[in-house]
């Protein structure tokens, strides 16, 4: 995907994506409940790897930032292959649009910056499963971290779209996602840090990196 301006996206409204009521409201998350979901169950996993499994302090902590730091990496690989995966087909267009390009088009949705719970759920489930089968008791440990990661990006990701732009060292967080979704949308994948972006080369074009800078406005006009 070339890098162009985009469409103004939409900085008021919910679109529906579905005809079925129930379904509709699914799609709606108010972003406290992942939050305390998965800080709640990292919390369980550690306390069960230590008290239950035997496992040390250090060690559990050990796997918990391992855990954190392999999120880090399926958010960028994710957002990148999968949210961002060419609309070839009909199909694949309105399965794209409704995991992540209506995101883009409208950002300020709040009720939408997060999967909802009863999916994340599952995706969760589903990574237990494959991290025992290879990690074995590891799995509490690293899982947990992996969750506190889902929950670090998505309090980075909400406040970014929901807060004005802060005056200290967070404000990378805030234009290196803005650029994303304002100019670059084939760059700029990571949305809790711009790490793997660094590591893929994936990072803001300079000549867009230096208008910015000179001209000191912040990309989103509505959050500068």
């Amino acid at each position: 995907m070339e890098s162009t301006k985009l469409k103004r996206p939409k900085h008021k409204g919910s679109p529906k994506l579905f005809d079925n009521p129930i379904l509709e409201k699914l799609t709606h998350t108010h972003i406290s409940m992942p939050l305390i979901i998965f800080s709640v169950i990292a919390a369980a996993l550690i306390y069960y790897g230590i008290i239950e499994k035997g496992f040390t302090a250090p060690s559990m902590l050990l796997l918990f930032v391992g855990g954190l730091l392999f999120f880090t990496l399926m958010e960028y690989l994710m957002h990148r292959f999968l949210y961002h995966i060419p609309a070839t087909t009909q199909r694949k267009k309105k399965i794209s649009y409704t995991m992540h390009g209506v995101h883009h088009d409208y950002p300020k949705d709040k009720s939408r910056l997060a999967m909802p719970p009863l999916l994340s759920l599952i995706v969760a489930s589903v990574f237990f499963i494959i991290y025992r089968s290879i990690l074995g008791d590891y799995a509490f440990g690293f899982l947990a971290g992996f969750l506190m990661g889902y929950a670090g990006y998505l309090a980075v990701h909400y406040s970014v779209h929901a807060f004005r732009v802060p005056n200290n060292f967070l404000k990378i967080l805030w234009h290196h996602h803005s650029i994303h979704h304002y100019r670059e949308p084939d760059r700029a994948f990571g949305v809790s840090s711009p790490f793997w972006d660094v590591i893929f080369t994936t990072m803001p074009r300079k000549d867009v990196k230096n208008k910015r800078q000179e001209t000191n406005v912040f990309i989103d006009p509505e959050n500068s």
